[in-house]
This record gives structure tokens, sequence and C-alpha cells, in this order.
């Protein structure tokens, strides 16, 4: 190791991953996930059903949680993949003022916001305010509070759910790049989730403001919110202010779905300062289910 890697314990990557990254920055990513977009969409059956069998034989996928728990029922590939769960499936525990993970998914990095800055990965860091578009009064509200960085596997339920009651007070569609979003290329990729496509929702609570910043990723040229429908695929690409929620519309309850990723990808949750604390047992590595507890909001008891 060198220079800053080796003041801050990282590894050198092997070249393996380097090569594997290196692939990313010249691959026309928008113009692949495109195509994915056209393949996964497909209703002929001799496709779909192709492409749900390898993933289902490929990840040792288990449906006994699905609505639908026949695979080959569904009517596209896409279909399968953000599949929704039997009621009950993912039960959100505490109170109202217990934050739970919005997500199945593996924790990245958690922690405090150091001013303007998160950790990505070791080694990598990134701004507040890049993360959230330049935006320096939304960026004047997170500073200072919580982060906690969720990656989403392929074999993960894709549906996002609301961590706290809220109320949507606007959204923000970010144009940038698709790199994957898996450690390898956390560890790799300077300012990763700051420059890869992006929603911002930002909600208020009754004990204070926080915000879902879902990332897009390679092959993931789509997202959705249960209030606009699939997004990020306008073109040309640029920013935008996500449409206004109507009042009666506007809150959504702990637990209710927020929206949905179109392959895998990362969700970035952000605590406004004071407003509460992650769990002590709240570590990168460790495995999440949509609905478990993560942290509490201030004044809450242990």
């Amino acid at each position: 190791m060198t220079g800053t890697a080796a003041a801050e314990g990282v590894a050198r990557p092997t070249l393996r991953t380097r090569l594997y990254v290196a692939l990313q920055y010249l691959l026309p990513q928008h113009a692949l996930s495109r195509l994915v977009r056209i393949a996964t969409r497909s209703r002929r059956p001799w496709l779909k059903n192709r492409l749900i069998r390898a993933f289902v034989r490929g990840y040792r996928l288990e449906m006994r949680e699905a609505e639908q728990s026949d695979p080959l029922a569904y009517e596209s590939f896409n279909a399968f993949f953000t599949r929704r769960l039997v009621a009950g499936a993912r039960p959100f525990a505490g109170d109202a003022r217990t934050v739970c993970s919005p997500v199945d998914g593996t924790v990245s990095m958690a922690g405090a916001i150091d001013g303007d800055t998160l950790l990505q990965a070791k080694g990598r860091r990134y701004s507040l305010l890049e993360l959230l578009a330049g935006d320096t009064a939304l960026a004047a509200r997170y500073a200072g509070g919580r982060y906690a960085t969720i990656y989403l596997a392929p074999y993960n339920y894709h549906r996002i759910h609301m961590p706290l009651e809220g109320t949507w007070r606007g959204g923000w569609y970010v144009p940038g790049r698709l790199f994957s979003v898996n450690p390898a290329t956390a560890a790799s990729v300077p300012r990763l989730f700051a420059r890869n496509e992006r929603l911002v929702c930002d909600f208020q609570g009754e004990h204070g403001a926080f915000a879902l910043v879902l990332v897009g990723a390679l092959f993931v040229g789509s997202m959705s919110t249960r209030w606009h429908g699939e997004l990020g695929r306008e073109r040309p690409r640029r920013p935008a202010r996500l449409p206004e929620v109507a009042a009666g519309a506007c809150a959504a309850t702990r637990g209710a779905e927020l929206g949905c990723f179109n392959m895998g990808s990362t969700v970035i949750l952000l605590l406004a300062p004071g407003s509460g604390e992650w769990s002590v047992a709240l570590r990168p590595g460790q495995a999440l289910r949509a609905g478990e507890p993560i942290g509490r909001l201030a004044g809450a008891a242990a």
C-alpha cells in the first residue's frame, strides 16, 4: 500500500477488481441499461421464462414469501424481480420512534455525517452537497446528522418502504453515471453515490426531517415512487424536481411502500441532526430486512 491507501489502512484492490472497475468506465452504461430494460420487460414466454429460470437457479431464490410463489407466473422478468410479498412478511418492529430499515439489504456504511462529509468505504469519502445535487438548503438540513447506506444485492426483495412516518416535502431526479454499486466498486470509484443517477426523496416526520436517496446502478435505468411511477427514462437526461404531491396523499405511514428499484442498487437514509441515533449494533456487513430496527428517534427510551 502507498500514499492515502496506506495511511488509512485500505487494502490495495486485486487485479481482477481493477479490471472490473476499469471496464465500467468504458461501457456505454445507459445504452446497456436500456437494452436490459427491454429484455426484462418482455412478455415473450420463451425469453422471460429463460431469464427467470436462470435467476432462480443462480441465486437459489426462495419464493415462499412472494404473493405469487410461482416464478414463471409473472408476466415479465421485471414483474418477477419487483414482486410483492405476502401481507405481514415484513412487519415493522417497535413504536413510532423506532427507525426501521427501509429495505432488505446489507449495511455498507453507517454513522454520523461529519459536517458535509459521508464515508463511502475505507479511504473513500464524498460530499453531502454533491449527493443532494447541490441543493444548499437541503444539505444544511442534514449536515451533521446521521446516514446509513444499504446495498441491495440482486437476490434481495426490491421494494422500498418508509422507515418512519412522514410527509413528503419534495423530490429530485438527478441524472448521472450507472456504475455498479457493489462493495468492490464502492471501494474503488471515487464519489460513487454522488456520481450515479439517483432520486432524492425528502420527508418531514413528527420528530425531525429524514430523506431517502435511491441510487441507480448498472442495468438500473429506472426507479419508481408510489406517487410518480417510473422515473429516469426521460430524454434528454437533466436534473428535475419531481411533481408536487397532492396534500391528501403526501403523508405516508411507517412501513408503507415508497417505491422500488428495477435491479439491484443502494438506498441512503439520512436523519437530520439531533433527531435520532443508530443502534450500536448497526455495522458494515450487517444483513437487514425491511422493518428491522436500526435506530431510535430522540426522546425515545432505549
